[in-house]
């Protein structure tokens, strides 16, 4: 430890007590499915946060912070589109359209989630080569200032539209079991710590890019 920063010990271990704090949260109460996707919002908009201050950098021709972008876009590719998203698209949108709520809307989430896995794409290939991103400066800015323009309106319309009316088109029973499959879902690809882990992962990423004090947003 004595090579550590001094600022650099307080700030791992505020993540070290976060990360018990979201493990024991997680497991001591029974988690509703709409909790669950929301509190998965609320990671998407912390790796969203990450992407902004990449992208203030980029935009400012400071440093490119090449590795954290890739990193943070694998992530969102793992934890957002392949398991959050597949979520949706599987149990809930297919809810909506059947009791024909709500469809033009979902509609439109669901062509931003294939939007936004073009938008990963982008990212991903132009941060994964140990080049200079010189060459690729405007084509990744465009695609990190989209990514984070589409995905501000799409998380919040489902939390305050979305998700509170899906409760209204199934059982009480259908939602409960629902809760539970999500919980069990989210252990097969990210093990016992499944949510607490990822939340960890994005810790370590804002620590590197300098955004994980939350008192440096006080004004």
């Amino acid at each position: 430890m004595a090579g550590l920063s001094t600022g650099l010990v307080p700030a791992l271990a505020a993540n070290e007590r976060e990360k018990k704090s979201v493990q024991g949260d997680h497991h001591s109460h029974e988690v509703t499915p709409a909790e669950d996707l929301m509190r998965e919002h609320g990671a998407l908009n912390r790796m969203l946060l990450i992407y902004e201050a990449a992208l203030n950098d980029l935009l400012e021709g400071g440093e490119a912070h090449r590795t954290v972008i890739l990193e943070n876009a694998k992530l969102i590719r793992r934890f957002i589109e392949e398991y959050h998203a597949k979520l949706e698209e599987d149990h809930l949108f297919p809810c909506f359209r059947k009791a024909g709520k709500l469809v033009s809307s979902v509609e439109v989430l669901e062509a931003q989630h294939k939007a936004g896995n073009k938008l990963t794409d982008t990212i991903v290939s132009a941060t994964e080569s140990d080049r200079s991103l010189s060459a690729g400066r405007d084509e990744l800015t465009k695609a990190l200032s989209g990514f984070i323009r589409m995905f501000r309106p799409h998380e919040a319309r489902e939390d305050t539209i979305l998700f509170p009316a899906f409760r209204s088109i199934v059982s009480e029973r259908e939602y409960r079991s629902l809760g539970e499959q999500f919980e069990e879902t989210e252990h097969k690809p990210f093990g016992e710590g499944g949510f607490g882990g990822i939340v960890e992962q994005i810790a370590k990423l804002e620590n590197r890019i300098g955004i994980y004090d939350l008192a440096q947003f006080t004004r």
